[in-house]
């Protein structure tokens, strides 16, 4: 991209040659163009362009935050001992999961296991302050610039499909992870104090669901309702430094909620199923064995589609900022028997895939030697988050599961949180270093300027699994599910079929199987997610770092296109809907920054007929959203030069000159025909003269 001081050094030099073609313009007023531009004054101007309007910060956004420095990592000292493990066989696969779908899997994956010679576990400290980062950073002082920002400061924001050019709240019924919720876009707004909100309420919601068992729609009540916002297609990025202030929702010491703040690739919109099988999360490039079988958009593909390229493997990686578990089981106690951070804690991960498919350690184990990845850095009060390994991946309907299934790795470490994380705000960050043929890249977490967990490249390549750290372009998302897989009792309580959960049903049935004080939490009053603000930085002089979701590296566009389907809805027309610019009901009477205003003088004006009309730089139906593009349009829609007819520039005005007199030249002929014909006498009528 060209910055703004080479764009004003590229016109002091064409100033001489953009005056003198200025002069010919006007000698040539009212004829048709002639090309008298050259092709630097043109990029020139398609360059003042994008930066004229092509950008994604908020103008709210205060001066003093512009840039920001990455931290720098100081690794601990190298162990002098391989880590040791506890270990036990019943733990070491996913073995529920594997005879859930035993009916229509031919048969399980070969599965090879280590000895079972058990060894002493770690000692429960949490990792020393020496994997910390730096007190005083040694990279660049302001080498990253801000690309993207949102800083909720108008109150009265809605994010339904189609009002925001940034987010999109989901409204629909999400049907992964055992989630009790519905995701409804009125319970994303932004209040009076300058904050995004997700609420999260029990509230009922009927929704069509699909039975997989019996293959068949059916009815379905979820008993809670959350918000999730994305900004899948719309704004992506690849590479650089995301970091939110956020206040935590619900209580420290009472389990349920599952709020999150993460990025997936923009080939998987999540909570649409369809578009996540054997896409999710694969990062391998190269052609491997388990790539052709299982990864939809394999290396192995010698032939190009989509406009992707030949020969480089395409999925959609998961970077989780961070994900938090409330409750009350500490360390050293229940499932964190042999962890030293207990709950609350956040986990912040990169899952990716293809994951390790015969020797992995077992959820709540500690890895033994040659059982995981090395390299792994946490900071103070973060430990290896062993309750998570991964996941196995099958999908129902594959024709070869046996060889189709994978398993996807979860390189993961827990932080230790306490009560201020739910009652004030602190800063999640995560900084992204996109591989290269030079380096391998890295990703590094930090919870207010402490460092949660540091992964580099070389540990994927040490791995051998062929996966790497992700370069796909990714969209940012903020959400709060309430799962019975994240937080609920790890165990029934007696008596209790843990099979629904409705905090206002009279039958104990469907009250037992949440955390303690769950309900009566849920009842006082809705658990609210708080974000002040969301910010992207990246390095211009990286090559690697932009900003789109479809690049020229990493295109997603043709693809998504052409598989709509499999990201909408069954009643949608398209997966997204164009952004509605005014039209939203206002009061001519109304003053202040608020909708029933148009967002004030400076965004909108509400007119005689009570509807917004917004000023260019805003959007949305009352004018509070403002709008943002991408500042390099990569892939733009598809035109008739994309299936390969294309003029040449030199011979475009010629041509049209061409076209012109031919028209021209039909057109007097058509004028001097009609003339000849207007001419002529009528052919007489004989049967008026024989009856004169």
């Amino acid at each position: 991209m060209i910055r703004k001081p080479e764009i004003r050094e590229m016109a002091n030099e064409l100033g001489q040659e953009t005056k003198a073609q200025s002069r010919s313009m006007k000698l040539q007023k009212g004829s048709v163009c002639h090309g008298v531009f050259s092709s630097r004054a043109l990029i020139l101007i398609l360059c003042l362009f994008a930066v004229a309007n092509g950008d994604w910060i908020d103008p709210d956004t205060p001066e003093e935050v512009m840039t920001t420095t990455a931290y720098t990592v100081i690794p601990p000292p190298k162990p002098t001992a391989a880590p040791s493990i506890s270990y036990d066989d019943d733990f070491y696969f996913d073995d529920d999961l594997l005879r859930l779908h035993n009916n229509s899997t031919k048969r399980k994956p070969k599965r090879l296991k280590p000895t079972k010679a058990p060894t002493k576990a770690p000692t429960l400290q949490p990792t020393e302050p020496s994997a910390s980062p730096s007190a005083y950073p040694t990279a660049t002082a302001g080498a990253y610039k801000l690309v993207f920002s949102d800083e909720f400061n108008l109150p009265g924001r809605s994010f339904d499909d189609g009002t925001d050019p940034r987010w999109t709240a989901l409204d629909k019924n999400d049907y992964t992870n055992n989630a009790q919720h519905y995701y409804s876009p009125g319970n994303a707004y932004t209040n009076d104090k300058g904050e995004l909100v997700i609420k999260t309420e029990a509230a009922d919601t009927d929704v069509v669901g699909f039975d997989d068992v019996k293959r068949e729609k059916t009815h379905v009540t979820k008993h809670f309702r959350s918000a999730m916002l994305q900004t899948w297609n719309k704004f992506c990025f690849t590479g650089g430094i995301i970091e939110a202030e956020v206040v935590l929702p619900g209580r420290h010491d009472v389990g349920g909620l599952w709020p999150a703040f993460w990025l997936l690739g923009n080939l998987a919109r999540h909570t649409y199923v369809g578009s996540s099988e054997h896409i999710w999360p694969w990062s391998e490039v190269k052609c491997t064995k388990k790539s052709r079988d299982s990864q939809r958009l394999s290396a192995c593909h010698k032939v190009a589609h989509y406009g992707m390229k030949a020969g480089v493997g395409r999925g959609a990686p998961e970077m989780d900022i961070f994900e938090v578990q409330p409750g009350n089981v500490h360390a050293g106690t229940g499932p964190f028997k042999e962890m030293p951070v207990g709950q609350p804690f956040m986990s912040s991960s990169f899952q990716v895939a293809p994951g390790r498919a015969d020797i992995r350690p077992g959820n709540g184990y500690w890895p033994g030697p040659g059982q995981w990845y090395e390299g792994l850095i946490g900071g103070m009060n973060s430990t290896l988050n062993i309750q998570f390994y991964g996941s196995y991946n099958h999908f129902r309907g594959d024709y070869n599961p046996a060889v189709s299934d994978y398993w996807s790795d979860a390189l993961s470490f827990n932080q230790q949180l306490n009560e201020t994380h739910f009652k004030d705000q602190h800063k999640y960050r995560l900084e992204w270093q996109v591989p290269t043929e030079d380096q391998l890249g890295h990703l590094h977490w930090f919870l207010d300027g402490q460092l949660v967990l540091a992964i580099n490249g070389e540990s994927f390549v040490k791995n051998g699994m062929g996966s790497e750290i992700s370069s796909e372009p990714s969209y940012i998302l903020f959400n709060t599910a309430v799962s019975s897989e994240w937080g609920f009792p790890k165990e029934c309580p007696e008596n209790c079929p843990c099979k629904k959960y409705n905090c206002y049903s009279n039958d104990f049935r469907e009250k037992c199987g949440f955390s303690e004080g769950f309900c009566p939490m849920m009842e006082e009053k809705p658990a609210e997610m708080k974000v002040n603000w969301v910010r992207v930085y990246q390095d211009p002089a990286d090559p690697t770092q932009k900003v789109g979701c479809s690049t020229p590296e990493r295109p997603t566009r043709q693809y998504i296109e052409a598989h709509a389907k499999s990201y909408k809805q069954e009643n949608d027309v398209t997966p997204l809907k164009g952004i509605q610019t005014g039209r939203g009901r206002c009061d001519p009477a109304a003053l202040g920054e608020i909708a029933a205003a148009c967002g004030g003088s400076s965004r909108g004006h509400c007119t005689r007929g009570a509807v917004c009309e917004c000023d260019p730089d805003w959007t949305g139906p009352h004018c509070l959203a403002h709008r943002g593009r991408d500042p390099i349009l990569y892939d733009s829609p598809d035109r008739i030069t994309d299936v390969g007819f294309e003029l040449p520039f030199v011979q475009a005005a010629r041509f049209l000159v061409f076209a012109l007199a031919f028209l021209g030249v039909c057109l007097f002929l058509n004028v001097r025909c009609k003339k000849k014909i207007e001419g002529w006498e009528p052919i007489p009528d004989m049967n008026k003269q024989l009856h004169a």
